[in-house]
């Protein structure tokens, strides 16, 4: 009999290619999601329309059905997970949570990258609420809540999870089209924008290796009680990762670094530069590597792929390059002067 496998959320990215993997690979697969979006999977798929915030529509929705796997995209807060773990108790196998690196983000004194050893300790203070800034540390502390919960109910019963912790996702179907933005960018030949600061290493993760990786729990049984790192091996700058997005388009990089404060002052942020955020994560995949046996995608690779892919299909500009040719007027007027 095939396995049970229930995915909640998520199947606007990396829950697409998860699905489509599952369907293939002869297993039972229920989707449990608003069902606001068309999801263009097969339609032998079961679904559950339920809005997973809403506790007593999760309950009513999955009383007394078993899943041997659950595989949760959005899992926002320690609420939300009370719920699951109450619903999934005795009636799961495996829970996987998708977390974020955010986790570490909120943590005072570590240094990037961060390993999973660095998730305890002291956190850093609130900054000021109504702020971007609070609603990012907001979202690091709501997804720490998540997973002190789920780690404490496996030392309390043996609830079976494992938390995988992504930074930055690099996808043909990321909804927030990062990646596109500076594809269209680097194929106009114009100057791109970005801050002065920060100047982070990027880390980020290919969405098919998450698949991957998910598999691989999936089919093993592996990481139970633990959290992972799943993230790309290569941490580069800014600069040598749109070199390198360049060269595989082969078209020329001409890129202006401006004060931040003036790019926000002129409303080109994050549009122009979303890779340039000060709340990126950059993340050691050490463990899933040596526990796991989880292998990368190549940066260069992934990205070659990801570039033919614009190529071929050239999707519709998003709402967030509709503002290029100011941005173009005014890095022309930086660098004359």
């Amino acid at each position: 009999m095939a396995k049970r496998i229930l995915i909640i959320g998520g199947t606007r990215n990396m829950g697409f290619y998860l699905a489509q993997q599952l369907a293939a690979s002869g297993y039972d697969l229920t989707l449990l999601n608003r069902g606001v979006t068309q999801d263009d999977l097969p339609p032998h798929i079961h679904r559950l329309h339920v809005d997973r915030t809403n506790s007593r529509q999760m309950r009513r929705a999955l009383l007394a059905k078993y899943f041997d796997i659950v595989i949760d995209f959005v899992l926002y807060s320690g609420d939300e997970a009370e719920t699951a773990i109450s619903i999934f108790r005795d009636h799961t196998e495996q829970y996987i949570a998708i977390s974020s690196g955010q986790v570490y983000l909120v943590r005072e004194g570590i240094h990037r990258p961060f390993r999973e050893d660095d998730y305890a300790g002291r956190l850093i203070p609130a900054p000021k609420e109504n702020s971007y800034a609070y609603e990012e540390w907001r979202y690091g502390m709501l997804k720490r809540e998540v997973e002190d919960r789920l780690e404490q109910e496996w030392e309390r019963t043996g609830f079976p999870y494992t938390s995988l912790r992504l930074p930055m996702v690099n996808s043909v179907r990321d909804q927030y089209h990062r990646l596109y933005n500076y594809y269209l960018r680097l194929r106009d030949g114009g100057l791109i924008l970005a801050p002065e600061t920060p100047n982070f290493a990027l880390n980020h993760v290919y969405a098919l290796d998450v698949v991957a990786a998910i598999m691989s729990l999936i089919e093993s049984g592996k990481g139970k009680g633990q959290a992972f790192n799943i993230a790309q091996d290569e941490h580069v700058g800014l600069e040598d990762f749109l070199r390198m997005m360049a060269d595989v388009m082969n078209v020329e990089l001409h890129l202006v670094r401006v004060k931040r404060s003036e790019l926000e002052a002129q409303g080109f942020l994050p549009d122009c530069s979303p890779f340039s955020e000060r709340w990126m994560s950059a993340l050691d995949n050490s463990r899933s590597k040596a526990e796991l046996g989880i292998s990368y995608t190549p940066l260069r690779e992934y990205l070659a792929q990801l570039a033919q892919h614009y190529q071929d299909k050239s999707p519709a500009p998003p709402m967030t390059f509709r503002r290029r040719r100011a941005e173009l007027t005014f890095a022309s007027s930086v660098v004359r002067h």
